[in-house]
């Protein structure tokens, strides 16, 4: 399986589940990314953390520890 944060730059996928729970899983949802919503990946700052990501028309900031919460396919 293959988490948000192992996509490379330029790089989609389909959201296939969420590996949190609590309070994060809650804010992941309520940004948008939820089971069948494609991500795109696009920018990372330069030591990776955070990571900007397209998902249904505009771009959020995720930090790698929620990026690693969320199982993709390509």
């Amino acid at each position: 399986m293959k988490t948000l944060n192992d996509l490379k730059l330029g790089q989609s996928g389909t959201v296939i589940r969420l590996g949190s729970s609590g309070a994060l899983r809650r804010r992941i949802i309520d940004m948008g990314i939820t089971p069948g919503a494609v991500i795109k990946k696009i920018k990372a700052a330069p030591f990776g953390d955070p990571v900007v990501i397209v998902v249904r028309g505009y771009e959020l900031s995720l930090r790698i520890n929620e990026a690693k919460e969320i199982i993709i396919e390509e």
